[in-house]
């Protein structure tokens, strides 16, 4: 029998930290020899971490990166390795290095370079020309590097059928967005059994500024079934034993493979046969079990959310966080991550009530810090509003009190908050949601200040959502039923709800989602059932904020377009979408 046993090590990268990641791939490394492994295999730029976006122009930062590599390829003198790292040969490289007997054997360089979306790699790379397979222990192999994987001809489909190609490994490091897991899993299934052959997928994890990483490596055999499929959101070194004698018997009884070479122009692809290691004879490690079912809808988004929050605070050097609890669903829901992401020790709450919050608006804000078990400040700001009326009165003069004045507020808050940052080097968490940052319902240098927005990317319906799930995995009330069932509201002036000005948030998201996500227009969206001035005065809301959203923190990417890199909207635009 031909088995092979692979080691997909889904690592947690830092961008720029050549040193750091090299180290970690090695210790990985290390731990794959241990458990017997004869193939490792490491996500795409796993060296230098993913996105590095302009470090790429920095010719030092290149050659770190490829000392690196030469560095890694002297640990594989008993193992043979596949590395993503930046190729430089004339232009650089988006590539993959074949590591085997304490070498550099050669470089696979992606083909496909993606560029939409959160994507610019035809600003940084050129593309990949040549391919080709190895072979270890008689077993053929293809390399990939993530987008090559998504479309169904070259350079998949040449290594399976012009190089014969049993195995088929693809480097990724594809970011999260709800829904993902899914379909990546159905065109990894789709590959396998359209190649017969086994595809084993190795993805990267962790947060990068707006991006999460969600690893749930995989291996599908040539049936297009699951074999295996790592922790999601955890790193992980995900071990199998690859029978690659099934993969041949199956091809004996699937004539697509000849039929095709008979029908299509013959393609050339270079054969590396790498040198010969001994085996080792003794009995390997035996693998443990693990349980390969996916998280669900909400334990996914929350772990997205979790991730990209605590690597984004603890990779840039932070040691706590500090939020604005105002007694509302979004500081509770924010808070909480903040805990999963931290630890308790490391968050701190501040309520800065005013003549306008409510008594029970403090209370829930108190009891949620009680429950999560943080560190709680109550600093009120109502004599400094009183301070900033006088100040403004003359100004003012005569004119009746509007939003100016609710904005001093939240500006007030804002202006504590970042002083309470200064003062200790607490970074500041903001609390706005995709739905309130989507229409402009935030004031700028207010409740918009500070330095990573958790829930950016999270309707305020999902937000009600994940608090009940948060509160059902912990099996007891967390975020108080009282913040739940309230009425959303700022309490920036007497009776205040946020329906004043919005439409219910049931109503206001699947318009959101329709315009924003899905570029629908004003016609498509009437044909949802939704009142055409409703829609037309959402949508103008939307278009006339994008100088707030330009100005707002980085927050967690969860749904397949976020407010940020995805959407690329100029702020002086007289385009209207109706």
């Amino acid at each position: 029998m031909r088995i092979l046993r692979i080691g997909l090590c889904q690592i947690n990268t830092t961008v720029g930290d050549i040193e750091g990641n090299t180290k970690k791939i090695l210790d990985y490394m290390a731990r794959g020899k241990r458990m017997g492994a004869d193939l490792l295999v490491f996500p795409e730029m796993a060296v230098t971490g993913y996105p590095p976006e302009d470090l790429l122009f920095m010719p030092k930062f290149i050659e770190a990166n490829l000392k690196a590599i030469k560095k890694i390829a002297r640990a594989t003198s008993s193992i043979t390795a596949i590395v993503g790292f930046v190729h430089k040969e004339g232009d650089i490289f988006n590539s993959a290095a074949l590591l085997h007997h304490g070498k550099l054997i050669d470089v696979y360089s992606k083909v496909y370079l993606p560029n939409y979306g959160v994507f610019d790699e035809l600003r940084y790379f050129h593309p990949g020309k040549e391919n080709f397979i190895f072979t270890l222990q008689t077993i053929p192999i293809g390399i990939s590097i993530c987008e090559d994987l998504w479309y169904p001809g070259d350079p998949v489909r040449t290594q399976a059928l012009y190089g014969g190609a049993e195995l088929m490994v693809n480097i990724s490091s594809s970011p999260y967005h709800s829904g993902k897991t899914t379909s990546r899993e159905k065109l990894i299934s789709t590959r396998a059994s359209d190649n017969v052959a086994i595809v084993a997928y190795c993805n990267l994890v962790g947060g990068q500024d707006e991006l999460v990483f969600d690893g749930g490596s995989m291996v599908f055999d040539q049936k297009g079934e699951l074999v295996v499929r790592g922790k999601q959101f955890e790193e992980d070194l995900v071990l199998a034993d690859l029978d690659l004698e099934a993969v041949f018997r199956m091809r004996l009884h699937d004539p697509r493979i000849r039929r095709e070479k008979l029908t299509e122009e013959e393609k050339w692809i270079k054969k590396i046969d790498l040198p010969h290691r001994a085996r080792s004879v003794g009995k390997k490690p035996p693998i443990p079990k693990r349980d390969s079912r996916p998280l669900d809808h909400l334990a996914e988004i929350y772990s997205a959310l979790v991730l990209g929050t605590g690597d984004y605070i603890k990779k840039n050097g932070f040691q706590k966080v500090l939020i604005g609890l105002s007694g509302g669903i979004d500081s509770a829901l924010t808070a909480a991550i903040a805990v999963d992401a931290l630890g308790k020790k490391s968050v701190v709450g501040v309520a800065m009530p005013s003549q306008y919050s409510s008594k029970a608006s403090l209370e829930d804000a108190k009891l949620l810090a009680k429950n999560l078990s943080i560190q709680f400040l109550t600093i009120p700001i109502e004599e400094v509003f009183e301070a900033y009326l006088k100040t403004l009165a003359s100004a003012f003069k005569k004119l009746k009190p509007d939003a100016a004045e609710e904005n001093i507020q939240a500006r007030i808050r804002g202006n504590i908050l970042m002083a309470l940052s200064n003062k200790f080097g607490w970074l500041v968490l903001t609390t706005g949601n995709k739905s309130e940052m989507s229409v402009g319902y935030c004031t700028l240098y207010g409740d918009m200040a500070g330095g990573y927005a958790v829930l950016k990317d999270v309707p305020k319906t999902l937000v009600y959502e994940l608090t009940e799930y948060k509160n059902r995995k912990e099996g007891k009330a967390i975020i108080h039923q009282n913040v739940i069932d309230k009425p959303p509201s700022a309490e920036l002036r007497p009776n205040q709800k946020d329906e004043d000005s919005l439409p219910p948030y049931s109503i206001l998201d699947p318009i959101l989602q329709a315009y924003v996500e899905e570029d629908k227009g004003v016609d498509e969206i009437t044909k949802m059932g939704f009142k055409e001035k409703m829609i037309k005065e959402v949508i103008q809301m939307v278009d006339r904020n994008e100088y707030k959203r330009r100005q707002s923190s980085p927050g967690v990417k969860i749904t397949h377009r976020a407010l940020g890199k995805d959407r690329r909207l100029p702020v002086t635009n007289k385009y209207r979408n109706f």
